[in-house]
């Protein structure tokens, strides 16, 4: 006996040939279930955020463990052939998912939320089917072809190739997951177990090194990607059996299924082709640089350009933990036209990005040579680029997921037009300042793009659909995170110089005087919620208050 329920009749047998106009992107569409939790759902979003956060964190301590390890124990050189690889491994494999990591997320839960769950099945088919099939031929075609166009880096790349398949069905079936308001197993999966086996399998060639047994770059390669192969199963596993307990259909409704299911690719891909562009541009803007800089200036400054920019990969991943919890919510609220509370949720999620971002950035730029000295006295000469990015993130992160909120609104042709423009301005700065510059051109023309990337979209939101993130609770934070992380450290620098010892003296001072003022001024930034989501016990009590 099925597990599966028989759906009542809907949309799908009323008739032959159906569209999708209720639901298309850009249209209110009727006013079906609204979001759980309601327009606001903080406590929602605190609960998904602090899980998110918390794995975000360890995959940060992982990513910079791996990053330190390979820094270590290949050398300048063949790091930077590793960090080559892997960039170029990223940014194919983001081109094989095709921006289906949005619209997985976008459209079940969009059709949840307006009362269609027996379309998700089509639309889950519509996008995880052709990443599996170009995945496949992108990887063998990358197994071909890198001896011929990048032989300083063919070998680790070539290793890698093997995987792109399972690399980007991982990411595309981790956003279905999230499409389905399950948040755990992005944590669990992608922020917990690939970075934890990721740096346990880096560790245990660099202990090998320790012992004069150097492997190979390609060898550094295979470990760092074999952990996705168990996140792609077990991701697969639970969507099938998510999708496996959505409601059946009747024999009637599946004669109109099978044509509205035609109907729900096609409007799955009219809302993606613009993101599937978009997102390997938005790749590109994050992985290309490296490339540039390994082709233009050598392996030897891409591996000190990778180090100098590790730091913003962490301030990427509470980003992107707390957009992958936002993304959701945000479709279903504008599904519905509730502008008022994708406002809050852009507001509230905008300010704690600021809240704990902020500081990273800050302190990194105030400390560079420092930061660069972990990973070997040969990287501290990229300390003026590490400042160059540092004060691009900070246009980044007060901005918010600026670029998610504007496809989550349906606005995907814009997003494509603001990352090609970003990206060809990196590029064309690139060619020019890399070879006068070096790592300081490259980091240049990086901080150029996420300016144009973040303050275009940012103008459009405000002027088409009245969104920004500049709430009180985000104006609260970047004033706090800036006085705390950016002035005191300033002001102890000319006190202390000496270093470490004036550094750690800037820490504790501005540590104080960051939580004094987050605890001064908790309700403005919306803490008490974070804070009760992360005691389980008060989950009830939380959703009851924030719902009253």
């Amino acid at each position: 006996m099925s597990a599966r329920r028989a759906a009542p009749a809907t949309g799908a047998a009323r008739g032959s040939g159906v569209g999708l106009a209720d639901v298309l992107p850009g249209q209110p569409g009727p006013a079906g279930p609204p979001p759980p939790g309601g327009s606001g759902d903080t406590a929602g979003l605190a609960r998904g955020g602090v899980a998110n956060l918390a794995g975000a964190a360890l995959a940060a301590v992982a990513g910079v463990g791996v990053t330190w390890l390979v820094a270590r124990g290949l050398g300048p050189v063949a790091a930077g052939s590793f960090f080559a690889a892997t960039s170029a491994f990223v940014l194919v494999g983001g081109i094989a998912r095709l921006g289906t990591t949005t619209a997985l997320v976008y459209w079940p839960a969009r059709l949840r939320a307006q009362g269609r769950p027996e379309l998700i099945g089509p639309c889950l088919r519509s996008g995880l089917v052709p990443v599996a099939v170009l995945g496949l031929a992108l990887g063998i075609a990358v197994w071909l072809t890198a001896e011929h166009f990048v032989p300083e880096y063919a070998a680790p790349l070539t290793m890698l190739a093997l995987f792109l398949p399972v690399a980007a069905l991982s990411e595309a079936l981790l956003a279905a997951t999230r499409g389905y308001r399950m948040m755990r197993p992005t944590v669990l999966l992608e922020k917990i177990m690939r970075p934890a086996t990721q740096l346990l399998c880096v560790g245990s060639l660099a202990v090998l090194a320790l012992s004069d047994i150097v492997s190979p770059p390609s060898t550094w390669a295979l470990a760092w990607v074999l952990p996705y192969v168990p996140g792609a199963a077990i991701a697969g596993f639970l969507v099938w059996r998510r999708w496996h307990h959505e409601p059946t259909l009747t024999r009637r409704d599946r004669i109109a299924a099978r044509i509205e299911g035609r109907t729900v690719g096609s409007a799955f891909w009219r809302y993606t082709a613009p993101r599937a562009l978009a997102n390997a541009a938005q790749t590109a803007l994050q992985r290309v640089d490296v490339l540039m800089v390994a082709g233009l200036a050598g392996l030897a400054p891409a591996a000190a350009y990778a180090v100098a920019g590790r730091f913003v990969v962490l301030g990427q991943l509470a980003n992107g933990s707390i957009a992958q919890v936002v993304q959701p919510r945000l479709a279903e609220t504008l599904a519905v036209g509730d502008r008022a509370g994708a406002l809050r949720l852009y507001q509230t999620a905008t300010a704690w990005l600021v809240m704990i971002s902020w500081p990273l950035h800050l302190i990194v730029a105030t400390y560079a040579d420092l930061y660069l000295g972990l990973f070997g006295a040969t990287y501290t000469a990229a300390a003026p680029a590490v400042r160059v990015l540092a004060a691009a993130m900070l246009i980044s992160t007060g901005c918010g997921m600026v670029d998610m909120v504007l496809s989550m609104a349906g606005r995907t042709t814009w997003n494509l037009m603001n990352v090609l423009l970003a990206l060809v301005t990196m590029v064309a700065i690139d060619l020019v300042a890399i070879p006068r510059l070096g790592v300081l051109g490259a980091a240049i023309g990086l901080a150029a793009a996420v300016a144009v990337n973040n303050l275009l979209p940012l103008a459009q939101l405000a002027g088409s659909m009245r969104l920004h993130p500049f709430g009180s609770g985000t104006r609260t934070a970047m004033a706090l995170a800036a006085t705390s992380f950016g002035v005191v450290p300033w002001l102890v620098r000319l006190v202390v110089p000496s270093q470490p010892v004036g550094a750690g003296a800037a820490l504790v001072l501005a540590a104080g005087v960051y939580f004094g003022g987050l605890r001064r001024f908790q309700d403005r930034l919306g803490l008490p919620a974070l804070l009760a989501a992360a005691r389980p016990g008060r989950r009830n009590t939380v959703k009851t208050a924030s719902q009253g």
